[in-house]
């Protein structure tokens, strides 16, 4: 049995479709990985054994400049993408059994899907773009006020025009292309009407908020067992527990100067710092021996061993910390990472940093309340309750899809 699993987007959206790659393979299927050709991810794959199918152009390419992208850049992705979906998974799905998409609204995907005459599943990471009765684009999802709720309907109907406008005309070229009729709704013709949610239910509940019936698996975690670097462990048992400071692939997006507002704020906490480089290029601000900066490296292990974890408020990074078990401090800055934050605060495990760029000041608050005892002991606590089984439960499910592939 082959199963192609297919994304486009950042780290947070290709590490969790390998770990499930790995989850559907333990379990004696094959595994194809559809996925942007950066090669931080073809590296990923690689180490994991699974094969990549090149999709798209790089992200990298797209979010990696000086500023980030904009609506006009939008206009241009959204067809381009559609299009590669439909020649590039179009070439492979017909030797495939299930087709399962995440990542950036995959448009394209479901319809290749039933061109080739197998099941199509809709996978997220959170609940933050999902059609609700209680959060809508603007609102955060929770308990709406009386006067949001009565706009709730309208911003939803805003964002489907939205999505026709970004990928209707080329979604159904593509279909008219392969004898398949036009789709009305693309945001909803993607979604299905059962999607499933690759996120842990202690972090990102979902009963209720919703207007779908949600396959919630868990999240899919891809182990990691390397040991970390001898130069970082040394680093490490020289002193106190540091402060990991890291924004993944934010590149334009990352905080303007966080590097030195970060380190500033932990020194005046008196910590030392780990900065994750990552795709903001994020460096020393001198000298110091206070100071170790890090690439790639096994953060399931390093998170369990610094005091606590700075970042930007992606599903993976969240989970991941939360995890180890490490107090977070989240400073978001797009799409879902607000609500991330929130459920960081509200779980007691962390401090939503208020506002999207951080001072000095600001952020040694936030350190001050993180790096509290009774912090840590609370996160501690959370972390005991983490699923680790969301992506072999997940490849149960979909082998269990794939084998009712043609009457």
């Amino acid at each position: 049995m082959r199963v192609l699993l297919t994304t486009w987007g950042s780290r947070g959206d290709v590490e969790p479709l390998v770990g499930l790659a790995v989850a559907v393979r333990e379990l004696g299927a094959e595994a194809l990985v559809a996925a942007p050709p950066d090669d931080d991810f073809g590296a990923l794959l690689e180490r994991a054994g699974v094969p990549l199918v090149p999709l798209g152009p790089t992200v990298r390419s797209v979010v990696a400049n000086p500023k980030p992208p904009t609506g006009e850049d939008a206009f241009k992705l959204a067809p381009a993408l559609v299009a590669a979906r439909f020649e590039t998974l179009g070439a492979v799905a017909e030797e495939c059994d299930v087709l399962l998409a995440t990542g950036l609204l995959p448009a394209g995907a479901r319809d290749v899907a039933e061109k080739a005459g197998i099941p199509y599943v809709y996978a997220c990471f959170h609940i933050f773009g999902l059609p609700s009765r209680q959060f809508a684009p603007g609102i955060r999802p929770g308990t709406p006020s009386p006067d949001e709720e009565t706009d709730l309907e309208v911003r939803w109907a805003q964002d489907a025009e939205r999505v026709n406008a970004l990928y209707g005309p080329a979604l159904n070229s593509g279909r008219a292309a392969i004898g398949l009729p036009p789709v009305d709704n693309v945001r909803d013709h993607v979604f299905t009407d059962r999607p499933w949610l690759a996120a842990d239910p202690a972090l990102c509940p979902s009963e209720g908020m919703t207007n779908f019936d949600l396959v919630q698996t868990g999240a899919w975690i891809l182990p990691d067992d390397r040991p970390l670097p001898e130069d970082l462990e040394a680093f490490l048992d020289a002193g106190e527990p540091p402060v990991y400071v890291g924004f993944g692939s934010m590149a334009a997006y990352a905080p303007a100067g966080i590097a030195q507002v970060a380190t500033e704020a932990a020194r005046a906490q008196g910590r030392r710092v780990v900065l994750g480089r990552g795709w903001a290029g994020l460096s020393a601000i001198d000298d110091a021996d206070d100071c170790f900066v890090v690439g790639e490296v096994n953060q399931q292990a390093l998170f369990r061993k610094v005091a606590a974890v700075v970042h930007h408020g992606g599903a993976g990074t969240t989970t991941t910390a939360a995890r180890a078990g490490a107090p977070q401090v989240v400073v978001p800055r797009i799409a879902d990472q607000p609500y991330w934050a929130a459920r960081v605060a509200e779980l007691g495990i962390g401090v939503a940093h208020e506002g999207s760029t951080p001072t000095v000041e600001s952020l040694s608050a936030a350190f001050a309340t993180a790096l509290a005892p009774g912090m840590r002991t609370r996160a501690q606590a959370v972390a005991g309750t983490i699923r680790d089984d969301g992506a072999t439960a997940a490849a149960k499910t979909l082998l269990e899809v794939a084998g009712k592939k043609r009457p």
